[in-house]
């Protein structure tokens, strides 16, 4: 008996490593269901601050309206590794620089998005 329920045990372990091993990359990874994937934004605007991180890096940067009104905007990129191949960097962005940012917005109208392209007072552009 006691080999029996031995077996059982881990038959039942095994099975369960197998299903989370399974379902942690689909709940990993969300895509751009959150993302208005037909529409584009050029929006200029002021760097906050440059977050270099996995999953996501993130540009924060602010942008004035026509009546002075300020919107803080957090924009997504690829993850480090990916970013780093693209030619981006850990400071290729500072607080106070101004940028024209491409993204696709946040389909809830938050000011939320994911990155495009970047481009630089100087005329460099991320993509």
């Amino acid at each position: 008996m006691e080999v029996f329920v031995n077996k059982t045990f881990h038959l039942v372990l095994l099975a369960a490593a197998a299903i989370l091993g399974v379902s942690m990359p689909l709940v990993a990874h969300h895509g751009a269901a959150t993302f208005d994937t037909t529409t584009e934004l050029k929006l200029k605007g002021t760097v906050t601050e440059w977050l270099w991180f996995n999953p996501h890096c993130f540009l924060k940067f602010d942008v004035k309206d026509e009546s002075g009104k300020v919107t803080s905007w957090a924009v997504e990129s690829g993850n480090p590794t990916d970013m780093t191949k693209r030619g981006w960097g850990r400071t290729s962005f500072k607080p106070g620089a101004e940028v024209t940012v491409t993204l696709q917005p946040s389909k809830s109208g938050q000011p939320v998005g994911r990155i495009m392209s970047v481009t630089l007072a100087d005329g460099k552009t991320f993509e």
